[in-house]
C-alpha cells in the first residue's frame, strides 16, 4: 500500500510546477472558505470588472485607447448600476405586498383543499387539516425569514451602503490598473510557470464566455418575462420576472423551482381559467425559447459537460460557496477538467 502511494505521489508531485500549482490551489481555496464573507465586495467587483473587460477589449479592437475605453465602459456601468439600485426598493415593495397577501392565499387554498376529501375517498379530513396546518406554519416561517432580510432591516441597509460605495470604486481600479495588478501577482510566481499560464489562458477564454453569456441570459430572460407578465397583468410581475431571470443560474433545477411561484400567483389571481393558462403557457414558451434558442446562441463556445457533471458541480460548489458557487459551477467544473488534463505527470519507470 505504501509503495502504491509512493508511486502515485512521485508521478503527480515530483514536478516543481505541480507542487506550486497544488500550493496555489490550496491557498485560494483556503482564502475563499475562510474569508469569503469579508472579501465579498472584492469578489463581486472582480466579477463585474471581468465582465466589463470584454467590452473594454471590444472598444480597443476598434482603435479606442484603453484609457478612453475604460472611461466609456465604466460610465455605462455606473448608469446601469445605480438604475439597478433604484429598482431594488420597487422589488422590495412587491415582496412586502406578496408577504402581506400570504394569509389570504393560504385561506383561499385551505378552502380548495377542504373539498378534496369529498372528491377523493383516499384522502381524509385529518390528512388535509395536517397539510393546511403545515402550509400555514411554513408560510409564517418563510415570511419572517424574508422580512428579517428585507431592505428595511439595519444590517441589510449597512451592507447595501457599503456595496454601493465600495463596488463601483473597486471596479474602477480593477479596470484602470489591470496590468499593474497582473504584474504584481506574477512577481510571486516561480520563473517557470508555463502550466499555470496554460491553464489560465484556457480558463480565461472559457470562463469569460460563460460568465458574460450567463449575465446576458439573465438580463434577456428576465426582461422578456417582465414584458410578458406585465402585458398579461399578472401580479408581482417585476418580482417574478427577476426570479425567472435568476433561475437560469442553476441549470435544469432553477426553471423547475421558479415554476411554482408563477403558477401559484396566477392561480390565486384568476383561478383555473383562460388568464391562468395564458400566463402558464407564456412562461413555458419563455423557458423553451431560452433552452432551445438563447442558450445555444450564447454558449456555442462553452465546453460541453455531461448533465450529471453539471448537477454534481452545482451541488458541490454551491455547498462550498452558496449562490456564487452555483453561479460559477460550470466554469469551476471546466477548471477541474482543465487541471486534470494539464497537471504535470512524471512517467512511471518499468518495474518501480
Amino acid at each position: 500500500m505504501i509503495k502504491v502511494i509512493k508511486i502515485w505521489f512521485h508521478r503527480y508531485f515530483s514536478d516543481p510546477q505541480a507542487v506550486f500549482l497544488a500550493i496555489l490551489l490550496l491557498a485560494i481555496f483556503t482564502v475563499l472558505m475562510t474569508m469569503s464573507e469579508l472579501l465579498a465586495p472584492v469578489l463581486v467587483s472582480l466579477v463585474i470588472a471581468y465582465l466589463l473587460e470584454g467590452l473594454v477589449k471590444g472598444l480597443q479592437r476598434r482603435q479606442f485607447p484603453r484609457t478612453i475605453a475604460v472611461f466609456l465602459v465604466y460610465l455605462a456601468f455606473i448608469v446601469l448600476y445605480f438604475a439597478f439600485v433604484m429598482l431594488l426598493p420597487w422589488l422590495s415593495l412587491q415582496l412586502d405586498e406578496l408577504i402581506a397577501g400570504l394569509p389570504a392565499y393560504i385561506k383561499e387554498g385551505s378552502k380548495s383543499l377542504s373539498t378534496l376529501p369529498e372528491k377523493f375517498d383516499f384522502l381524509s379530513k385529518n390528512q388535509i387539516n395536517g397539510i393546511i396546518d403545515l402550509a400555514g406554519s411554513k408560510a409564517t416561517d418563510i415570511s419572517q425569514t424574508i422580512l428579517s432580510y428585507s431592505l428595511a432591516s439595519i444590517p441589510v441597509v449597512i451592507i447595501f451602503v457599503v456595496y454601493s460605495i465600495l463596488v463601483p470604486l473597486l471596479v474602477f481600479f480593477f479596470l484602470k490598473d489591470k496590468q499593474q495588478i497582473f504584474n504584481w501577482f506574477a512577481g510571486f510566481l516561480p520563473t517557470e510557470h508555463s502550466v499555470v499560464k496554460r491553464i489560465w489562458v484556457e480558463m480565461d477564454a472559457q470562463m469569460g464566455n460563460y460568465v458574460r453569456g450567463k449575465v446576458y441570459e439573465i438580463f434577456l430572460v428576465g426582461s422578456f418575462t417582465y414584458f410578458v407578465f406585465a402585458y398579461l397583468d399578472l401580479k408581482y410581475a417585476s418580482l417574478l420576472a427577476v426570479l425567472v431571470g435568476l433561475s437560469v443560474i442553476i441549470p435544469y433545477v432553477g426553471a423547475v423551482v421558479v415554476t411554482f411561484p408563477v403558477v401559484i400567483v396566477a392561480y390565486f389571481q384568476w383561478g383555473v381559467g383562460a388568464d391562468f393558462f395564458w400566463v402558464v403557457g407564456a412562461y413555458f414558451v419563455v423557458q423553451a425559447l431560452d433552452g432551445n434558442f438563447l442558450v445555444p446562441l450564447l454558449f456555442s463556445e462553452a465546453v460541453n459537460l455531461h448533465p450529471v457533471a453539471i448537477i454534481m458541480a452545482v451541488l458541490v460548489f454551491g455547498g462550498f460557496w452558496g449562490i456564487w458557487g452555483v453561479f460559477f459551477a460550470i466554469p469551476l467544473a471546466t477548471l477541474v477538467k482543465a487541471l486534470l488534463l494539464a497537471w504535470p505527470r512524471t512517467p512511471v519507470e518499468e518495474g518501480s
